[in-house]
């Protein structure tokens, strides 16, 4: 390996004796302030660089003669005849002001701004160029880089402390470049390979490396998953004239065509909409530059702005992105961050012919020793200069990887991490960490340990886990448990394994043993925390269980083309357990008296003692599933269809003394369909035959709306009915309709709304409807929802979702 980066680093010299350099600053004539990210084209050709965000741009070229053309989004274009030869060349551009053209066109008073006309004549041509180019391949360069400019001393009560040794309040806390192959065959295949990639401190890492490119031909815009789920309309969507308005701000000519520029301005706040400029030719109405935010008030979530600017230059017939940089901002918790990521295309092949099979379901791949090239390489392959900050921060972060790969500082920082703190030891949980041999020990802190039941009164659970990791994703994971039931004096250990493996697709095994208390259900459909409050508070025992001895062991197992099977066989001796003779609560209700510990609403007595032995076995499978491959594994990101889940479980009498006989199987479908601006639609369909338990909820705080019905009381429509299906459907309208609201729409809070099914075959079912507001706070989800059994009662209630209560 060495004695290959020594010859890689030869050919790189030699390359560079036989080429010229021209480096050079490009600045605004009016201020000369450097202009970021400007390009740098030679002229009749798509080659080309980007300067940096300084303005500084530097392009290696072989002796000759060329002609330089400078561009800049807003200022005139400017060119540059030059001729070198193996020497070094400083080439400086100052670029003016676009100076814009308004005499060819009349603009009579009281009539339509002559940008309309361009806007609907660039709507009617949308389609036709969003395709236009129906396959190609470019290399990309992606840079992408996000910055603090001040961040909180503590946060949630931990100190921030980036153990750099900076403590500057200013600092870049990202930084990452990637080479890659863009390829692309419409309507519907891409693929990007990974020739190389990088991230600052982190020598095995992959940077950003999946490029974006922000179509304003297309009607709704995506950008990223969190900014805003319904997406951003374009200035030139088919309907664009019921949202922007738009002025026209003159003419200018770029590569000897007449481009408009026209000033797009949102009509209404709270709509998911751009501001800004939009550059778009004459005669064929193709967009040649972007320069467009959107800002918090646009319904855009997580940051302040973004701005995001393109541009585009003509090959032959067509025109191609160029560059693209998008900017974010924002502040969150008190840290006040920035950024910039910024996407370079070159060498475009318009009409390339594709081995057969070349598209396939592995959208971005990752080459073996990408992320191991040398800085010699880089230096020579990166199409505009780092930035001073950026050297720095790569030397820096590099020097620092190698000093945290040092044992004593290792030892070092564990003595600094693995300190015992009062509010760990209580309420947040306690962390210790042996990095060099990658190792790490939790536990949660002392309040979530316990709890209170009518069966054992008070009762505290310990469960640490122990974690050791190595090399890829292996990684084992111990976790045993200490239960005792102050009231009942019942000790109950267990011990849980997990082994992850796998070199290509993830695998995982695991073994549990021991004794354990367990609910009826053994889906656990109520929480211990929760029913520890109703039970003091209310009055209220809804938890459920039973007492066992038993192992278990499960195997999951990714095949590809996504396909996941699994298999699980467990073992239970179990027991009853009844309420305490004297239980308490805080306060005590006349008309309410706690019931048995069993489900009344199937039994009017106890379990008797018995045991089962059961074998599961499972595939799930998304048609359709892409994946992205490192070189030593492959991780799917899901696909444009549902998820298909089938298993049949067998109750095998006999082994190990099992009372039980029985065969059941099931089938379910599940999905989420992104409708755009209409919002978010999930749902979630099964079909089950023979018994069956049902997550129910008789507590304030919703259960997930996908997996559980909210009112239904937990074991009311246990069944062994031959079939049941049940279906759950869930719309999250994500700003549509409440941004129409006034006054309401500053508060950003959205509507939902969906509805729970259950059909049991000859038996009455049930169903319940629900609306509700979410993104209260950003945090918080209240729902009211009404039930209606079947020619029986129909009960309401609100709930109420926080991620504290999941």
């Amino acid at each position: 390996m060495n004695k290959f980066l020594l010859l890689v680093s030869f050919l790189l010299m030699v390359t560079c004796i036989h080429a010229g350099v021209i480096s050079g600053t490009i600045r605004a004539a009016s201020d000369n302030s450097p202009l970021p990210f400007s390009s740098i084209l030679i002229k009749g050709t798509a080659k080309g660089v980007s300067a940096n965000s300084k303005g500084f741009y530097s392009i290696q070229l072989e002796p000759g003669e060329y002609v330089l053309v400078c561009q800049f989004i807003g200022y005139s274009s400017a060119e540059k005849k030059i001729k070198i030869g193996n020497e070094p060349m400083s080439i400086d551009f100052s670029l003016a002001p676009q100076n814009y053209s308004l005499k060819a066109v009349e603009v009579k008073s009281g009539g339509e701004d002559p940008a309309y006309a361009i806007i609907r004549n660039a709507i009617q041509n949308r389609e036709s160029h969003l395709r236009e180019i129906k396959k190609f391949t470019c290399d990309v360069y992606i840079k992408g880089q996000l910055q603090l400019r001040n961040y909180p001393s503590s946060f949630f009560g931990q100190k921030v402390d980036f153990e750099d040794g900076d403590t500057s309040k200013r600092k870049m806390i990202f930084l990452s470049e990637t080479i890659a192959k863009y390829a692309v065959e419409e309507p519907n295949k891409r693929k990007v390979e990974v020739v190389s990639t990088k991230v600052s401190g982190r020598s095995d890492g992959f940077g950003f490396s999946s490029p974006q490119i922000i179509s304003f031909y297309e009607n709704t815009i995506t950008i990223g998953r969190s900014l805003n789920p319904r997406g951003f309309i374009s200035p030139i969507a088919n309907n664009a004239l019921n949202y922007y308005k738009y002025k026209f701000e003159g003419t200018f000519f770029e590569f000897g065509k007449e481009v408009s520029r026209i000033k797009v301005i949102p009509k209404r706040q709270y709509e998911p909409l751009f501001s800004g400029y939009i550059n778009i030719s004459e005669n064929d109405w193709r967009i040649q530059s972007i320069d467009l935010t959107i800002l918090k008030a646009q319904q855009m979530q997580l940051l302040d702005t973004l701005l995001i600017r393109q541009q585009y230059i003509p090959i032959g017939e067509n025109w191609v992105i160029k560059n693209q940089v998008i900017y974010p901002s924002g502040k969150f918790f008190g840290f006040d961050f920035f950024g910039s990521f910024l996407q370079v295309y070159d060498h475009f092949d318009i009409a390339p012919a594709f081995k057969p099979n070349y598209f396939n379901n592995t959208v971005l791949k990752f080459y073996d020793s990408s992320n191991k090239k040398s800085a010699a390489y880089w230096d020579s392959i990166r199409p505009l200069p780092l930035l001073t900050e950026e050297l720095k921060d790569y030397k820096q972060k590099d020097s620092l990887e190698q000093v945290r790969k040092d044992p004593r500082y290792l030892d070092s920082l564990d003595k600094i991490r693995n300190k015992l703190t009062l509010p760990g030891m209580l309420l947040t949980g306690q962390n210790f960490s042996i990095q060099k041999k990658k190792m790490n020990i939790s536990f949660d802190g002392l309040v979530g340990t316990l709890n209170y039941n009518t069966v054992e009164g008070g009762v505290v659970q310990f469960s640490p886990r122990f974690t050791k990791n190595y090399e890829g994703r292996n990684a084992l994971t111990i976790s045993p448990t200490i239960r005792y039931g102050f009231a009942n004096k019942h000790l109950n250990s267990s011990i849980a394994a997990v082994f992850n493996f796998g070199s290509t697709f993830e695998q995982n095994i695991s073994f549990a043993a021991g004794r354990k208390v367990m609910q009826f259900n053994n889906d656990k459909p109520i929480g211990e925390r929760v029913n520890s409050l109703y039970t003091l508070i209310y009055e209220y025992n809804y938890m459920k269980f039973y007492e066992a001895d038993f192992f278990q062991l499960d195997y999951n197992k990714g095949i590809g083309n996504g396909l996941n099977m699994y298999a699980q066989f467990q073992f239970q001796n179990r027991s009853a357990l009844n309420n305490l003779a004297d239980m308490n609560s805080w306060k005590d209700f006349p008309d309410r008296a706690f019931t048995p510990n069993y489900p009344t609403e199937l039994a009017l007595n106890n379990m008797q003692p018995n045991k089962a032995s059961m074998l599961t076995i499972g595939i799930s499978w998304r048609p359709g599933s892409k994946y992205i491959e490192f070189p030593d594994r492959t991780i799917s990101i899901g696909s444009k269809y549902p998820t298909f889940n089938a298993s049949i479980t067998k109750g095998i009498n006999g082994l190990f003394g099992s009372d039980v006989d029985y065969t059941k199987w099931q089938f379910s479908m599940n999905d989420n369909l992104n409708l755009k601006l209409l919002g978010l639609f999930n749902y979630r369909i099964n079909f089950i035959p023979d018994y069956q338990h049902y997550l129910g909820n008789q507590t304030l705080f919703a259960a997930s709306f996908l997996n559980s019905f909210q009112l239904m009381p937990y074991y009311q429509f246990s069944n062994t009915a031959r079939f049941n299906a049940s279906a759950h459907l869930e719309y999250h309208l994500n700003g549509f309709i409440s941004n129409k609201i006034p006054g309401f729409k500053k508060l950003n809070w959205f509507f939902v709304t969906g509805m729970n099914m259950l059909h049991i075959d000859g038996a009455d079912g049930y169903q319940e409807y629900f609306i509700g507001l979410e993104n209260i706070f950003k945090v918080l989800r209240v729902d009211f929802v009404q039930g209606a059994e079947k020619g029986g009662a129909k009960p309401s209630g609100f709930r109420i979702s926080m991620p504290i209560f999941r």
